[in-house]
């Protein structure tokens, strides 16, 4: 069971943008992607509003998760946020573990 948390942050100014520039440029984003349990840190623009960037944050289980709450990155990122002045919104998935049903296979094009 993977645990999928969407993060949108929103600023001003390209605010949002640039902490995610920074977050990559800085390593911070390496080294969550090195932490053990995590499955997918990626960073998205919506085409519609340019003042927010969406992470997809993809973990093993709550306790990997957990464990990067803990994590000295936190502080890291929080201090990023306040810098960039950021709100977020989130949305949390838990992985279905029998993959996409069968029914919704015909929509999806490969």
């Amino acid at each position: 069971m993977a645990i999928v948390v969407n993060l949108y942050y929103t600023g001003s100014g390209g605010n949002a943008r640039k902490f995610a520039q920074e977050m990559v440029s800085g390593g911070t984003v390496a080294r969550i992607r090195a932490e053990e349990g995590n499955l997918r840190y990626e960073y998205f623009y919506p085409v519609d509003d340019p003042e927010t960037v969406l992470l997809i944050d993809m973990w093993r289980d709550q306790a990997a998760l957990d464990a990067h709450h803990a994590s000295p990155m936190m502080r890291e990122i929080s201090e990023l946020r306040e810098k960039y002045n950021l709100h977020m919104k989130v949305e949390r998935y838990i992985s279905d573990e029998e993959g996409i049903p069968d029914q919704d296979i015909s929509f999806i094009r490969k």
